[in-house]
């Protein structure tokens, strides 16, 4: 790749990841579940507030970069140790949309789905274009990938089992932290069952044009 290229893939992951955390922070705010990804350090963060929910987010990312390394040892990628810093970009967007939004936080079930599905399609939107960057993984998907690597799994059927412990998980640190469930509710059932749809429709509807763009830069 020249450096023109580079730059490109660069800019256009740094809005995936912008658009991710606006997907996030819009479900968090519309309090009917986050995503299964999204929902242990959301979790972690009601029950201890000394870091916020962005700041979390960047913690856990950054554990399973380290898990990817335990698990793949002299197999890692080290170029892939470049998805931490996007961690502070995913984290801190998070924390901004948080913050921004919060006056328009949603009082009635109608609104809050209706905050909760925008945040399902944009998340999905930021998908392709993190996808599209095709630079580095995203911590999630790396660390499913390594434990596919080593099992020989397919990541495909492999993601599901994931996403569903990261959900369990969730559900034992909110008993554990807060006595009661939170954070995990009927949207993100819905989150789990939808977003791998509409991230198709998206890569569909305008993954060739991201790839064009990619391309054009790629020649000049």
């Amino acid at each position: 790749m020249n450096p023109k290229e580079i730059f490109i893939r660069i800019i256009i992951l740094i809005i995936g990841m912008l658009i991710l955390s606006l997907g996030v922070a819009l479900s968090i705010l519309g309090g009917l579940g986050t995503t299964p990804i999204a929902c242990v350090p959301y979790v972690i963060s009601l029950g201890l507030t000394y870091f916020t929910v962005g700041e979390w987010t960047i913690i856990f990312h950054t554990l399973l970069v380290i898990g990817q390394i335990i698990i793949l040892r002299s197999d890692f990628d080290y170029k892939q140790i470049f998805q931490i810093p996007f961690v502070f970009i995913l984290g801190y967007g998070i924390d901004f949309w948080v913050w921004l939004l919060t006056p328009f936080t949603p009082t009635d079930y109608i609104t809050q789905w209706i905050f909760c599905i925008a945040g399902f399609i944009i998340l999905s939107l930021g998908i392709v274009f993190e996808l599209k960057a095709d630079l580095i993984l995203f911590a999630p998907d790396g660390f499913v990938l390594a434990i596919c690597k080593v099992t020989d799994r397919e990541f495909g059927p492999t993601k599901p089992y994931f996403d569903l412990s990261m959900v369990i998980i969730g559900v034992i640190l909110s008993f554990l932290l807060l006595n009661h469930l939170a954070g995990i509710r009927e949207g993100t059932v819905v989150a789990a069952i939808c977003i791998g749809y509409i991230a198709k429709f998206f890569n569909d509807l305008m993954g060739h044009k991201l790839e064009n763009i990619i391309e054009k830069f790629s020649t000049e």
